[in-house]
């Protein structure tokens, strides 16, 4: 059996696999974050609202299991998936904001700003960006000092002005004359770069080679465009109920998509190459990691 055939075969097992790993995560995040307390309990409280809305969770559940490939412990890996949710979701905030996409609803629920109002949005999305790199330099997440400094620059790296927020201008800023390999690229930024940190984390904790490493960065360069496809498909077929946010907005602003590029027929084929090639670049690590093998495949079936 192909590793493809497995993989497809394996995608029944994903939505409990994931739900256990949100579970852990959940967990991970309620101890890490502070309680609302004192005269700045305003803000910890809107970080706890912003960031406990539920979602898959699937930059942990990539940290997760691209750790166990390496025979790290899950009191690690789960610190780091803490970690990148919360930087994750300090983005998700700030995006919803007026002056940015102008969401009123995220996850089924109102915007952090729509809850609270603008200016604790804004110091919640802060104070979960910074509380990101708090929780990787603690030595409960890996007691090698190198290894928690790796940590932190690469995910510095990936959420910074050659990363998510590169994307993120590139996306405010685009316009009709976007083609194909732009709108790739800005989508490997703005999205995709989370997702290689997220697969990159577990061999820089489990200290495995360059070549374990560049093996699941390009993983995530696949299964990130194949999520964003998806995402994009969602946008157009999909509606607000089910995905738990506004859809129609990248046509109402006149965004290029891959959809709007390929058309729905050709998005879809270009997310199935997508999905077989993010398999293939495992190797032979597919066979170990079923859920990661499985993803991509999962992503194409997704209705939220």
């Amino acid at each position: 059996m192909s590793d493809n055939v497995k993989a497809r075969a394996d995608v029944g097992l994903l939505p409990k696999a994931i739900a256990a790993s949100a579970k852990l995560v959940d967990c991970a995040l309620d101890a890490v974050l502070p309680r609302p307390d004192g005269p700045q309990a305003r803000v910890q409280e809107a970080m706890r609202y912003a960031i406990m809305a539920g979602g898959k969770r699937l930059r942990p559940f990539l940290v997760l299991h691209s750790a166990r490939l390496f025979g790290v412990d899950d009191s690690r890996s789960l610190r780091v998936g803490a970690a990148i949710e919360a930087l994750h979701t300090y983005s998700l905030v700030h995006d919803d904001l007026p002056c940015m996409d102008d969401d009123d609803l995220r996850r089924g629920r109102p915007t952090t700003h729509i809850a609270f109002d603008e200016m604790t949005a804004v110091l919640a999305g802060d104070a979960l960006l910074t509380i990101a790199f708090d929780i990787l330099s603690d030595a409960r997440t890996h007691p090698s000092g190198d290894v928690r400094c790796a940590l932190i620059a690469r995910l510095a790296e990936a959420s910074g002005h050659s990363g998510m927020i590169g994307g993120q201008i590139i996306d405010m800023l685009a316009n009709e004359t976007f083609g194909i390999e732009d709108v790739i690229n800005l989508q490997r930024l703005k999205t995709g770069q989370l997702f290689e940190f997220s697969c990159e984390a577990g061999p820089i904790l489990g200290g495995a080679s360059a070549e374990d490493r560049a093996r699941l960065k390009s993983y995530a360069e696949d299964m990130g465009v194949v999520f964003q496809i998806t995402d994009d498909l969602l946008d157009v077929i999909s509606t607000a109920e089910k995905t738990g946010k506004a859809v129609g907005k990248d046509s109402d602003m006149g965004k290029q998509t891959l959809v709007t590029l390929l058309g729905l027929d050709g998005a879809r084929a270009e997310a199935q190459k997508r999905a077989s090639r993010a398999v293939k670049a495992l190797g032979s690590h597919a066979a170990r990691a079923p859920e990661l093998s499985a993803l991509p495949f999962f992503l194409l079936d997704r209705d939220a």
